[in-house]
Formats: C-alpha cells, structure tokens, sequence
C-alpha cells in the first residue's frame, strides 16, 4: 500500500503518493451499458479524432500467464487471446512496459518485441513504456540498471542511445511504435540517485531530471525517424491538482518537450472521479496539453483469488463507492463514468484511457515466487472470463 512524503505542495513540492506497483517489496452500478441520446450526439459531433481516441490497456504479464496455463474467454465464453477480445469490445491501443534486465520470463526487450508483434496482428496500436530500470520503477523507486553509468553526463548519452536503439527495433521488426511514454510515474523523478527530485540532503534536482528527460525524448525521436511520435510523461497524481501543477509548472520551466499529460488515476489512492475531473481539466487550461489516463484499475470485487493479499481488500477505500460498488455491474459504472468525464474534457483533449493489466488473473506473481495483489482489479474474472467492464473500450 502507498505511503505519504511528508511534503506538501504549499511546501513547495508535492505530497508525493510513494505507491509502488507492490509496496510491501521495495459505480452507478450498471448490468450493461447503453449509449445515452446525449452521449451519441456528443460523441457524433467529436468523430473519431476527437476524445476516446486512446482506448487501450497494458498487457505486459501476458505471455507468462499463458505460459502458466491461462485461458481467457470473451462474454460469450469463447476461448481466445486476451488482447483479441479486447480488440475485438473496441480497444484501439496496447501498452507494452519494458525492463532492461529483468528476472527471466519478466518483459524485457525480446518479450516486448513479441508483445508488439501480437499487437499489430491484433490491429492495435503500440504505446511504449520504458522503465528505465531492470525492474519496477514508480515513484517510490526508480533505481539505475546495473551497469549503466552513474555519473550525469555519461548515463544521459546512455539514456539516449538506449531509447534511440529500443525504439529503432520495434520499426526494424514492422511494429513502429505510436506513442511513447518518457518513464513510468516518474512523480519523484528517474534514475535515482542522479535524477532523483527530492534527495534526503540539498536541493531538488529539476536540471538534473530535465536533463535525463530530454535525452530520453530525443533519443525516441531519433530512433522513430520521419514518423510521427507522441511523447507522454506520466505521473500519479490522477486527482491530486496542487500536486500535478506543480510538477508540470517544473517541467514547464526546465523546457522539457512533451505532447501528453498521462496520468495514473487509482481511485483508492488518487480522489474521487469529482478529483479526477477537475485535475483534468485544469491540466487542459493550464498547460495546453491533451490529458491521457496511462493506467486505471477499478475492483471488480474484493475477494482474493490467489491468496496472495490484495492491495485493495476494503471498499470503504473507494471514494465513490456507493455509486461504483466493488462488483462486475461497479466495475463497468466505473468505466462508463471514466469515459464521459474524458468526453467531456474541452477541445477533445480528454484522449482516452489504458487499464492497468487488466488480463493479470492469478497464475503469475509480480515477482518470481510471490502472487499478483491485483487480481480482484482486473477485467476478466479469476477463471479468465471477461467481465462487463470490457464494452468501455467501444469505439466512439
């Protein structure tokens, strides 16, 4: 579970949420959905490259869950793969994390270049999301990978050329990627001790990270050549506003280029959908930048189905709980909720979402030998059979 940096952002930084993917190691309720009259008119009005135009999700543990003997079955109980049948509900895009040296079976470069593979013949579109880490990177870590350089000038030519190289191999292999995401919830910052925002002793090190930053974003561009590429930079702070303009304010600042404001929304930690909304549209006001939710996750129960302790096991967690219960009708309220604050952002500048390993069903653990503690957050039931949740990915 996430806990608190004694900052505040009246303080002059944020009240960083230090949630890790796993801690412990480091709505309307709705049966099924059916477009409102106002909902399709505005929807019409958009057309397709307007709001919802990134409708996707993150499905970095899915070859080791197939490896494990994971099936997965659409609504109609149909054995296929998982980025199928969310393909198939709507979904427009894939989000593929990857490490540099991760433990074996984990997503590095080669498991990567497969998922994009999958994805392509899926028909979805690839966003790119290096941790810059041999393994998870979030804001309450965000260690260098061993034997990269540790000193400021040689580990920003470093960060380069890796991302320049990483993204040239998705080109080579005939899946060019379409959006690219500059680390993964760098809120404190990225290649710690280096780029580290808020070291125990002295100063913050916003030139530091900019610089890191910059080196990353170029290098993508090199390695994208003439195609056009998006480049997020991704914090969690979905309904944090305080928290959030203060980090794009320094970035701002330190003349970072970036096109997309991601964010993580995870109601339990980040406020209510109200939060959520307003965070948004202020980013939209205030920076002139599109908004994209990179990760969301919304219970879909509060059992556990691998006895590996979840990391949400009490609904009373959930600021809208009494309209989105922890139940398959919540779950799909939650989304459908989801999709009309994003339609609603002004300009079209709410994008879209991503779900946060939504096929993650018990089978494989966050690390070798442990569990997953996401398992009651996912869109597929623990047998593998999607859950309601899954028409929010209907195109526009």
């Amino acid at each position: 579970m996430p806990s608190r940096s004694s900052r505040t952002a009246e303080e002059q930084s944020p009240g960083l949420s230090r949630r890790s993917v796993f801690a412990a190691a480091g709505g309307l309720a709705l049966a099924g959905f059916a477009a409102t009259p106002a909902h399709a008119a505005s929807t019409a009005a958009r057309g397709s490259g307007g709001a919802l135009s990134v409708r996707g999700a993150d499905l970095s543990f899915l070859p080791q869950l197939e490896e494990a003997g994971v099936k997965y079955r659409d609504l109609k109980g149909r054995v296929r793969p998982a980025e199928r049948i969310l393909a198939d509900a709507g979904a427009n895009y894939q989000r593929i994390r990857v490490w540099v040296n991760p433990p074996k079976g984990y997503t590095d470069k080669k498991r990567a270049l497969g998922l994009a593979r999958r994805a392509k013949q899926a028909g979805l579109k690839i966003l790119l999301d290096p941790h810059y880490a041999d393994f998870w990177a979030d804001p309450s870590k965000q260690p260098i990978p061993a034997g990269w350089p540790t000193e400021l000038p040689a580990l920003t030519e470093k960060v380069r050329t890796y991302t320049r190289d990483l993204v040239r191999a998705f080109a080579a292999q005939g899946t060019p990627i379409d959006m690219f995401q500059m680390g993964n919830e760098i809120t404190a910052g990225i290649l710690w001790p280096v780029g580290k925002l808020y070291p125990e002793e002295g100063p913050q090190r916003w030139s530091e990270f900019a610089t890191l930053l910059k080196a990353g974003i170029e290098g993508a561009r090199q390695g994208a050549g003439k195609r056009p590429l998006k480049v997020i930079l991704h914090i969690d702070r979905g309904g944090k506003l305080g928290d959030t303009r203060w980090f794009f304010d320094q970035i701002t600042s330190q003349g970072v280029p970036f096109d997309i404001i991601g964010q993580s929304y995870y109601p339990m930690w980040h406020g209510s959908l109200a939060d959520l909304k307003a965070n948004l549209e202020d980013s939209v006001s205030r920076y002139g930048k599109p908004v994209l939710l990179a990760e969301t996750s919304y219970p879909w129960t509060i059992e556990d189905g691998d006895g590996y302790e979840n990391l949400i096991k009490d609904a009373s967690a959930l600021p809208d709980v009494a309209r989105f219960p922890a139940t398959p009708a919540g779950q799909a309220g939650y989304y459908e909720a989801l999709r009309e604050i994003l339609a609603g952002i002004p300009g079209g500048n709410g994008l879209g979402f991503l779900a946060w390993e939504p096929a993650w069903v018990p089978g494989v653990g966050w690390e070798p030998g442990a569990g997953a503690p996401n398992d009651n957050l996912t869109q597929f039931d623990f047998s593998g059979r999607a859950l309601p949740s899954i028409r929010a990915y209907r195109r526009p």
